[in-house]
Protein backbone atom coordinates (compact mmCIF):
# COMPACT_ATOMS: atom_id res chain seq x y z
CA UNK A 1 0.00 0.00 0.00
CA UNK A 2 1.90 3.35 -1.11
CA UNK A 3 -0.01 6.35 1.40
CA UNK A 4 0.84 9.65 1.56
CA UNK A 5 0.01 12.15 4.03
CA UNK A 6 -1.30 15.83 3.95
CA UNK A 7 -1.58 18.26 6.26
CA UNK A 8 -2.48 22.06 6.18
CA UNK A 9 0.79 23.52 7.47
CA UNK A 10 3.21 22.50 9.90
CA UNK A 11 3.97 26.08 11.43
CA UNK A 12 2.78 25.04 15.20
CA UNK A 13 2.90 21.54 17.41
CA UNK A 14 -0.56 21.36 18.57
CA UNK A 15 -3.90 18.96 18.22
CA UNK A 16 -4.14 18.83 14.79
CA UNK A 17 -0.09 17.96 15.01
CA UNK A 18 -0.49 15.16 17.38
CA UNK A 19 -2.74 13.36 14.93
CA UNK A 20 -0.43 13.55 11.89
CA UNK A 21 2.69 12.36 14.28
CA UNK A 22 0.21 9.59 15.72
CA UNK A 23 -0.05 8.72 11.41
CA UNK A 24 3.61 9.14 11.08
CA UNK A 25 3.81 5.97 13.85
CA UNK A 26 0.89 4.24 12.05
CA UNK A 27 2.74 4.74 8.89
CA UNK A 28 6.35 5.39 9.58
CA UNK A 29 7.60 5.40 5.49
CA UNK A 30 4.78 7.95 4.07
CA UNK A 31 5.71 11.00 2.73
CA UNK A 32 4.35 14.80 4.23
CA UNK A 33 2.90 16.89 1.68
CA UNK A 34 2.40 20.38 3.41
CA UNK A 35 1.81 24.22 2.15
CA UNK A 36 4.57 25.48 5.07
CA UNK A 37 6.97 23.87 6.85
CA UNK A 38 9.08 24.76 10.48
CA UNK A 39 11.33 22.08 11.62
CA UNK A 40 11.80 24.73 14.76
CA UNK A 41 8.18 25.84 15.20
CA UNK A 42 7.38 22.25 14.67
CA UNK A 43 9.88 21.28 17.76
CA UNK A 44 11.40 18.82 15.54
CA UNK A 45 8.97 16.21 15.79
CA UNK A 46 9.10 15.88 11.93
CA UNK A 47 12.58 16.54 10.91
CA UNK A 48 13.52 12.88 10.23
CA UNK A 49 10.64 12.74 7.72
CA UNK A 50 10.35 13.18 3.50
CA UNK A 51 8.25 16.41 3.77
CA UNK A 52 7.29 17.78 0.41
CA UNK A 53 6.22 21.97 0.65
CA UNK A 54 4.50 24.12 -1.84
CA UNK A 55 6.01 27.58 -2.98
CA UNK A 56 4.94 29.40 -0.52
CA UNK A 57 7.79 27.76 1.30
CA UNK A 58 10.06 30.30 -0.07
CA UNK A 59 7.98 33.37 0.27
CA UNK A 60 8.79 36.25 2.92
CA UNK A 61 7.34 35.67 6.19
CA UNK A 62 5.07 32.94 5.40
CA UNK A 63 6.70 30.77 8.19
CA UNK A 64 6.25 33.51 10.40
CA UNK A 65 2.62 34.79 9.52
CA UNK A 66 1.28 31.92 7.31
CA UNK A 67 -2.26 33.60 7.42
CA UNK A 68 -1.62 36.59 5.21
CA UNK A 69 -1.69 34.21 2.24
CA UNK A 70 -5.17 32.59 2.07
CA UNK A 71 -5.82 33.19 -1.49
CA UNK A 72 -2.82 31.55 -2.76
CA UNK A 73 -3.57 28.62 -0.50
CA UNK A 74 -5.87 26.50 -2.91
CA UNK A 75 -3.59 27.15 -5.60
CA UNK A 76 -0.82 25.83 -3.45
CA UNK A 77 -2.31 23.00 -2.51
CA UNK A 78 -3.42 21.85 -5.62
CA UNK A 79 0.23 21.77 -7.14
CA UNK A 80 0.78 18.08 -5.43
CA UNK A 81 0.93 15.14 -7.65
CA UNK A 82 -0.53 11.96 -5.84
CA UNK A 83 -0.69 9.90 -8.94
CA UNK A 84 2.01 7.24 -7.54
CA UNK A 85 0.01 6.46 -4.37
CA UNK A 86 -2.48 4.23 -3.75
CA UNK A 87 -4.25 6.19 -0.72
CA UNK A 88 -3.82 10.03 0.68
CA UNK A 89 -4.68 10.84 3.84
CA UNK A 90 -5.24 14.27 4.14
CA UNK A 91 -5.40 15.88 8.01
CA UNK A 92 -7.19 19.05 7.85
CA UNK A 93 -9.17 22.13 9.37
CA UNK A 94 -8.68 24.39 5.84
CA UNK A 95 -6.85 23.54 2.81
CA UNK A 96 -5.27 19.81 2.77
CA UNK A 97 -8.23 18.13 1.58
CA UNK A 98 -8.12 20.38 -1.28
CA UNK A 99 -5.35 18.32 -3.30
CA UNK A 100 -6.13 17.03 -6.52
CA UNK A 101 -5.87 13.12 -7.08
CA UNK A 102 -6.62 10.59 -9.69
CA UNK A 103 -9.78 8.28 -9.66
CA UNK A 104 -7.98 5.53 -9.08
CA UNK A 105 -6.38 6.67 -5.77
CA UNK A 106 -8.42 7.45 -2.38
CA UNK A 107 -8.69 10.25 -0.71
CA UNK A 108 -9.47 9.94 2.84
CA UNK A 109 -9.88 13.27 5.25
CA UNK A 110 -9.62 13.33 8.52
CA UNK A 111 -11.50 16.43 9.30
CA UNK A 112 -10.84 18.66 12.13
CA UNK A 113 -13.45 20.85 11.09
CA UNK A 114 -14.80 22.64 7.88
CA UNK A 115 -13.08 25.87 7.70
CA UNK A 116 -14.25 27.79 10.25
CA UNK A 117 -13.36 31.62 9.06
CA UNK A 118 -14.96 30.39 5.67
CA UNK A 119 -18.67 29.05 7.29
CA UNK A 120 -18.73 30.98 10.56
CA UNK A 121 -18.93 34.40 11.26
CA UNK A 122 -16.22 35.86 9.25
CA UNK A 123 -15.65 39.62 11.05
CA UNK A 124 -15.19 37.28 14.42
CA UNK A 125 -12.26 35.09 13.00
CA UNK A 126 -10.16 37.96 11.11
CA UNK A 127 -10.33 39.98 14.39
CA UNK A 128 -9.35 37.00 16.55
CA UNK A 129 -6.75 35.35 14.40
CA UNK A 130 -5.00 38.79 14.20
CA UNK A 131 -4.62 39.04 10.38
CA UNK A 132 -2.27 42.70 9.78
CA UNK A 133 -3.87 45.62 8.97
CA UNK A 134 -3.74 45.56 5.48
CA UNK A 135 -4.78 42.05 5.07
CA UNK A 136 -7.76 42.38 6.91
CA UNK A 137 -8.98 45.58 4.46
CA UNK A 138 -8.80 42.79 1.40
CA UNK A 139 -9.85 39.57 3.45
CA UNK A 140 -13.69 40.19 3.40
CA UNK A 141 -13.43 40.48 -0.99
CA UNK A 142 -11.78 37.40 -1.42
CA UNK A 143 -13.43 35.40 1.12
CA UNK A 144 -16.14 34.95 -1.31
CA UNK A 145 -13.76 33.08 -3.33
CA UNK A 146 -11.90 30.77 -0.37
CA UNK A 147 -15.73 30.11 0.72
CA UNK A 148 -16.51 28.79 -2.85
CA UNK A 149 -13.35 26.49 -3.59
CA UNK A 150 -13.97 25.12 0.11
CA UNK A 151 -17.04 23.79 -1.02
CA UNK A 152 -15.77 22.69 -4.35
CA UNK A 153 -13.09 20.71 -2.64
CA UNK A 154 -14.87 19.22 -0.19
CA UNK A 155 -16.07 17.00 -3.00
CA UNK A 156 -12.45 15.81 -3.83
CA UNK A 157 -13.00 13.38 -0.67
CA UNK A 158 -14.04 9.87 -0.99
CA UNK A 159 -14.32 9.91 2.62
CA UNK A 160 -14.36 11.82 5.57
CA UNK A 161 -13.48 11.10 9.19
CA UNK A 162 -14.40 13.33 12.15
CA UNK A 163 -13.02 14.16 15.03
CA UNK A 164 -15.98 14.65 17.09
CA UNK A 165 -19.79 14.20 16.54
CA UNK A 166 -19.89 17.74 16.60
CA UNK A 167 -17.78 18.51 13.84
CA UNK A 168 -19.65 15.54 11.85
CA UNK A 169 -22.65 17.74 12.34
CA UNK A 170 -20.46 20.36 10.82
CA UNK A 171 -19.42 18.67 7.62
CA UNK A 172 -22.73 17.59 7.44
CA UNK A 173 -24.24 20.71 7.16
CA UNK A 174 -21.36 22.54 5.12
CA UNK A 175 -20.63 19.46 3.02
CA UNK A 176 -23.09 17.44 3.14
CA UNK A 177 -21.37 14.86 3.39
CA UNK A 178 -21.24 11.95 6.11
CA UNK A 179 -18.18 10.86 8.36
CA UNK A 180 -17.21 8.31 10.78
CA UNK A 181 -16.34 9.86 14.16
CA UNK A 182 -12.64 8.75 15.20
CA UNK A 183 -12.10 10.96 18.08
CA UNK A 184 -8.03 12.58 18.60
CA UNK A 185 -5.40 10.84 20.46
CA UNK A 186 -4.43 11.70 23.92
CA UNK A 187 -1.67 10.68 25.46
CA UNK A 188 -3.26 9.55 28.75
CA UNK A 189 -0.49 7.47 30.31
CA UNK A 190 1.21 11.20 30.82
CA UNK A 191 -0.89 11.99 33.32
CA UNK A 192 -1.70 10.64 36.55
CA UNK A 193 -3.86 10.66 39.98
CA UNK A 194 -1.98 12.56 42.84
CA UNK A 195 -3.15 12.75 46.54
CA UNK A 196 -1.58 15.88 46.74
CA UNK A 197 -3.32 18.63 45.84
CA UNK A 198 -3.00 22.15 45.20
CA UNK A 199 -5.35 25.52 45.63
CA UNK A 200 -5.06 26.91 42.27
CA UNK A 201 -8.09 26.67 39.74
CA UNK A 202 -5.91 25.57 36.01
CA UNK A 203 -6.56 26.58 32.03
CA UNK A 204 -4.30 25.42 29.33
CA UNK A 205 -3.46 26.05 25.55
CA UNK A 206 -2.58 28.47 22.74
CA UNK A 207 -3.38 31.87 24.28
CA UNK A 208 -5.36 33.13 21.03
CA UNK A 209 -9.07 35.32 21.25
CA UNK A 210 -11.14 32.70 20.43
CA UNK A 211 -10.47 30.13 23.03
CA UNK A 212 -11.60 33.08 25.69
CA UNK A 213 -8.48 33.37 28.48
CA UNK A 214 -10.06 36.87 28.81
CA UNK A 215 -13.82 36.26 30.54
CA UNK A 216 -11.86 33.73 33.11
CA UNK A 217 -9.67 35.94 33.86
CA UNK A 218 -11.86 38.76 34.61
CA UNK A 219 -14.12 36.23 36.54
CA UNK A 220 -11.16 35.36 38.81
CA UNK A 221 -10.18 38.98 38.96
CA UNK A 222 -12.99 39.57 40.43
CA UNK A 223 -12.84 36.39 42.80
CA UNK A 224 -9.30 36.85 43.75
CA UNK A 225 -9.22 33.21 43.61
CA UNK A 226 -5.74 31.14 42.50
CA UNK A 227 -5.36 30.15 38.61
CA UNK A 228 -2.87 28.87 36.61
CA UNK A 229 -2.82 29.52 33.57
CA UNK A 230 -0.26 27.52 30.83
CA UNK A 231 0.63 27.92 27.46
CA UNK A 232 2.10 30.76 24.87
CA UNK A 233 0.56 32.80 21.99
CA UNK A 234 -0.62 35.91 20.35
CA UNK A 235 -2.60 37.43 23.22
CA UNK A 236 0.19 36.64 25.71
CA UNK A 237 0.30 40.50 26.25
CA UNK A 238 -3.22 41.53 26.48
CA UNK A 239 -3.53 38.95 28.89
CA UNK A 240 -1.31 39.67 31.15
CA UNK A 241 -2.57 43.46 31.34
CA UNK A 242 -5.65 42.35 32.19
CA UNK A 243 -4.49 39.83 35.20
CA UNK A 244 -4.81 40.95 38.71
CA UNK A 245 -1.63 38.98 41.16
CA UNK A 246 -3.83 36.13 41.59
CA UNK A 247 -3.33 34.58 38.38
CA UNK A 248 -0.01 33.09 37.06
CA UNK A 249 1.38 32.73 33.35
CA UNK A 250 3.30 29.99 33.65
CA UNK A 251 4.40 29.69 29.59
CA UNK A 252 5.25 26.55 28.35
CA UNK A 253 6.27 23.44 30.55
CA UNK A 254 7.65 20.48 29.95
CA UNK A 255 5.41 17.19 29.98
CA UNK A 256 7.17 16.50 33.61
CA UNK A 257 5.71 19.68 35.32
CA UNK A 258 2.40 19.86 33.09
CA UNK A 259 1.50 16.24 34.40
CA UNK A 260 1.82 17.21 37.81
CA UNK A 261 0.50 20.70 37.57
CA UNK A 262 -2.97 19.15 35.76
CA UNK A 263 -2.51 16.51 38.96
CA UNK A 264 -2.63 19.06 41.82
CA UNK A 265 -5.18 21.21 40.30
CA UNK A 266 -8.95 22.15 42.07
CA UNK A 267 -10.71 21.67 38.50
CA UNK A 268 -10.76 22.62 34.54
CA UNK A 269 -11.52 25.75 33.11
CA UNK A 270 -12.65 24.95 29.39
CA UNK A 271 -14.74 28.26 28.50
CA UNK A 272 -14.21 28.09 24.80
CA UNK A 273 -16.22 26.10 21.80
CA UNK A 274 -14.13 23.92 20.84
CA UNK A 275 -14.24 21.11 18.11
CA UNK A 276 -11.95 18.87 19.88
CA UNK A 277 -10.70 19.93 23.49
CA UNK A 278 -7.67 17.93 24.15
CA UNK A 279 -6.63 19.97 26.68
CA UNK A 280 -9.52 19.29 28.53
CA UNK A 281 -9.35 15.58 28.36
CA UNK A 282 -5.89 15.50 29.22
CA UNK A 283 -7.08 17.06 32.75
CA UNK A 284 -9.91 14.45 32.17
CA UNK A 285 -6.85 12.26 32.50
CA UNK A 286 -5.59 13.74 35.72
CA UNK A 287 -8.80 13.29 37.78
CA UNK A 288 -9.84 16.71 37.49
CA UNK A 289 -13.36 18.17 37.25
CA UNK A 290 -14.19 20.07 34.00
CA UNK A 291 -15.64 23.68 34.47
CA UNK A 292 -16.84 24.20 30.97
CA UNK A 293 -18.86 26.05 28.27
CA UNK A 294 -21.55 24.32 27.08
CA UNK A 295 -20.94 24.29 23.94
CA UNK A 296 -18.90 22.65 21.00
CA UNK A 297 -17.40 18.78 21.70
CA UNK A 298 -17.21 18.87 25.06
CA UNK A 299 -20.65 18.15 25.83
CA UNK A 300 -19.97 14.89 24.43
CA UNK A 301 -17.47 13.33 27.08
CA UNK A 302 -18.52 15.28 30.18
CA UNK A 303 -21.81 14.64 32.19
CA UNK A 304 -23.19 17.60 34.46
CA UNK A 305 -21.98 16.60 37.89
CA UNK A 306 -20.11 13.48 37.34
CA UNK A 307 -17.34 14.92 35.21
CA UNK A 308 -17.55 18.39 35.99
CA UNK A 309 -20.23 21.85 35.65
CA UNK A 310 -21.69 23.83 32.93
CA UNK A 311 -21.99 27.57 32.43
CA UNK A 312 -24.26 28.32 29.60
CA UNK A 313 -23.02 31.88 28.81
CA UNK A 314 -19.29 33.27 27.83
CA UNK A 315 -19.55 35.58 30.21
CA UNK A 316 -17.73 36.23 33.66
CA UNK A 317 -20.99 36.62 35.32
CA UNK A 318 -22.09 32.53 34.64
CA UNK A 319 -18.60 31.23 35.13
CA UNK A 320 -17.82 32.92 39.25
CA UNK A 321 -21.56 31.69 39.59
CA UNK A 322 -20.48 27.99 38.56
CA UNK A 323 -17.32 28.51 40.52
CA UNK A 324 -19.23 29.44 43.85
CA UNK A 325 -21.28 26.36 43.69
CA UNK A 326 -18.28 23.88 42.54
CA UNK A 327 -17.15 21.84 45.53
CA UNK A 328 -14.11 19.00 44.29
CA UNK A 329 -15.41 17.07 47.00
CA UNK A 330 -18.92 16.09 44.64
CA UNK A 331 -16.71 14.51 42.06
CA UNK A 332 -14.74 10.87 41.82
CA UNK A 333 -11.20 11.55 40.32
CA UNK A 334 -11.10 7.81 39.63
CA UNK A 335 -14.43 7.79 37.63
CA UNK A 336 -13.24 10.77 35.94
CA UNK A 337 -10.10 9.47 34.68
CA UNK A 338 -11.64 6.51 33.66
CA UNK A 339 -13.95 8.35 31.53
CA UNK A 340 -10.74 9.45 29.59
CA UNK A 341 -9.17 5.95 28.44
CA UNK A 342 -11.10 5.33 25.34
CA UNK A 343 -9.36 8.29 23.87
CA UNK A 344 -5.60 6.85 24.37
CA UNK A 345 -3.29 6.96 21.49
CA UNK A 346 -2.50 3.67 20.74
CA UNK A 347 -6.70 2.60 20.48
CA UNK A 348 -6.83 5.73 17.99
CA UNK A 349 -3.92 4.39 15.78
CA UNK A 350 -5.81 0.92 16.13
CA UNK A 351 -8.91 2.49 14.70
CA UNK A 352 -6.99 4.81 12.18
CA UNK A 353 -5.34 1.45 10.29
CA UNK A 354 -8.53 -0.58 10.63
CA UNK A 355 -10.31 2.11 8.98
CA UNK A 356 -7.67 2.91 6.21
CA UNK A 357 -7.39 -0.88 5.42
CA UNK A 358 -10.71 -1.45 5.26
CA UNK A 359 -11.20 1.65 3.04
CA UNK A 360 -8.65 1.43 0.39
CA UNK A 361 -10.19 -2.51 0.07
CA UNK A 362 -13.76 -0.98 -0.22
CA UNK A 363 -12.14 1.15 -3.12
CA UNK A 364 -10.60 -1.80 -5.18
CA UNK A 365 -13.50 -3.66 -5.15
CA UNK A 366 -15.36 -0.61 -6.21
Amino acid sequence: MKIALVHDYLVQYGGAERVLECFTEIWPYAPIYTLIYDEKKTHGIFKNKRIYTSFLQRFPYSRSNHRIFPALMPPAIEQFDFSKYDIVLSDSSSYAKGIITSPETLHVCYCHTPMRYAWDDCQKYIQEFGFPRLVKKFIPFIMNYIRLWDRISADRVDEYIANSKFVSSRIKKYYQKESTVINPPVDINKFYLDDEKGNYFLMVGRLMAYKRFDIVIRAFNELGWPLVIIGRGPDLKRLEKMANPNIRFAGRLSDEALAKTYARAKAFIFPQEEDFGIVAIEAMASGKPIIAFRGGDIVEHVQEGKEGLFFDKQHPKDIIKVLRKFDPANFSSKDIRARSIGFDREIFKSRMKDYIETALKRHKSR
